[in-house]
């Protein structure tokens, strides 16, 4: 543990900007003296206390709730004092600055400061000290981000799942039973001489074989978690006047894009972020791709952009105009495109064939491959979302889905791999034990980052750097 996680640490816990309650926090060792300080009086744990907030020279900054909790029963594992007062910034920056200014006071009796070294939090740290003090693991702390951040009410109930344990309890599950094939294959090394085959006898190989489909079944579903929370981006892509922009306005339900007869309207990049079932998707509108004389210079621009886009995305709405299908110059121009999507598109990023303007075409008209929708009217649209969700790899969502990252999938990914050459040296039996052995460290090794059990300094920085500051 670093040196500044000794010191203890004030924030605002609250939102910026002004509400009707507004929090600051105080964690740290021994803040007897600080809550005297403040409150002018002792208070009783984990009870709230209404009384004033006084400055130093004793008038009130505000009158409000003060609670504390002595450690270790507390959110960061240490002693926490909270004080509840109105939600107006300039109130709580003045609560904190008292906070500061008391801790630095001398105690009458010993000389001493009140609180030596308090300082203000830096972002996630009160986060980071539940975790360092064993009251969360990291797959909690990251749910804590995730359920402020959720974009969905099933993210946020996924994201409590997780923040409850669910996820930790299902890679705590595979973990003991790694250990315990690990013990196996140990036990085996440390006694050659022994002719009692271990393994054999112990069954280590249908252990294995449990554990690798377990191990896929939580895979699949953290991809589920990790997809609810991230969602993918589509972007929306074809010729001027095909109908992008109407497009986004029908599944965002707003008008978003400005949409008109003339071609090259949209010059640049418009997003909205909408939910199917759930999952958040990121649709992203471009302006119409096109070439010629006629395309002017702030129209290029947006073009090159839309490409950009195009070449980021995780899946790409090809849209087509049906009035224009039967038409040589708007064949060839589609041609055109789709031959830069085969080029510029990696083949894992799927390319939807989208039909638009489907109410003015013929009744009966030939079918084309891909989705056949009217933006204007709406036909089609339920099929094009049952197809982004097929698309994302969506299914279902139970009842027990929890908050993923995709941190947490590739961790995953490579204890599926290690557990996939373990499988290998153990079919080699005695000749390659040693690299069984090793395989399945390895394996137990990508498992506890998930949890944080043994986790770099620097991820953590990672982690931690991305919560806001009262967190």
């Amino acid at each position: 543990m670093l040196a500044r996680h000794q010191e203890p640490i004030v924030a605002i816990a609250t939102a910026p900007g002004r509400g009707a309650v507004g929090i600051v926090r105080v964690s740290g060792r021994g803040l007897s003296g600080l809550v005297q300080a403040l409150c002018a009086r002792a208070l009783v744990p984990r009870e709230a206390t209404y009384l004033p907030f006084r400055d130093g020279d004793g008038s009130p900054i505000d009158h409000g709730l003060a609670l504390y909790f002595p450690a270790p029963h507390s959110f960061t594992g240490e002693d926490v004092l909270e004080l509840q007062a109105h939600g107006g910034p300039v109130v709580l920056q003045l609560l904190v600055q008292r906070c500061l200014q008391a801790a630095a006071e001398r105690d009458a009796a010993t000389g001493a400061p009140v609180l030596a070294g308090l300082r203000l939090a830096q972002p996630g740290e009160f986060a980071e000290r539940a975790f360092l003090n064993d009251k969360i693991d990291l797959a909690q702390a990251e749910a804590i981000a995730d359920l402020i951040d959720a974009s969905t009410e099933a993210a946020a109930r996924s994201a409590s799942r997780s923040l409850a344990g669910d996820f930790s309890r299902e890679i705590g599950d595979l973990r003991e039973a790694l250990i315990h094939l690990r013990m196996l294959v140990e036990a085996t090394l440390d006694f050659p001489e022994e002719e009692i085959d271990f393994l054999q006898k112990a069954d280590a190989q249908g252990q294995l074989q449990a554990l690798q489909s377990r191990l896929a079944q939580v895979l699949a579903r953290t991809r589920q978690g990790a997809l609810l929370r991230e969602g993918i981006r589509v972007v929306i892509a074809g010729q001027p006047n095909a109908g992008k922009s109407s497009l986004l306005n029908a599944l965002a339900g707003a008008e978003l894009a400005i949409v008109t007869p003339i071609a090259g309207t949209t010059r640049d990049v418009v997003q909205q972020t909408i939910q199917i079932e759930g999952v958040p998707l990121h649709v992203i509108d471009t302006a119409g791709l096109r070439e010629g004389d006629a395309v002017d210079a702030v129209e290029q621009i947006g073009i090159e952009r839309a490409w950009g886009q195009i070449e980021q995305a995780d899946a790409v709405l090809f849209l087509h105009d049906l009035t224009r299908a039967a038409q040589p110059e708007y064949q060839l121009a589609d041609r055109d495109i789709a031959a830069q999507l085969a080029q510029r598109v990696p083949a894992s990023v799927p390319v939807v064939e989208i039909w638009n303007k489907a109410d003015a075409v013929p009744a009966g008209a030939a079918p084309r491959q891909g989705v056949w929708l009217s933006a204007k009217t709406g036909e089609g649209l339920q099929a094009l979302r049952q197809r982004l969700l097929q698309v994302a790899g969506w299914q279902q969502a139970s009842e027990g889905l929890y908050i993923a990252r995709e941190r947490h999938v590739q961790a995953l990914q490579q204890v599926c791999e290690h557990l996939q050459a373990a499988a290998l040296h153990l079919a080699a039996q005695a000749q390659q034990l040693d690299l069984l052995a090793e395989e399945l460290r390895q394996a137990q090794g990508a498992l506890n980052t998930i949890t944080g059990e043994f986790s770099a300094d620097d991820l953590l920085g990672v982690i931690f750097s991305s919560f806001c500051i009262g967190k």
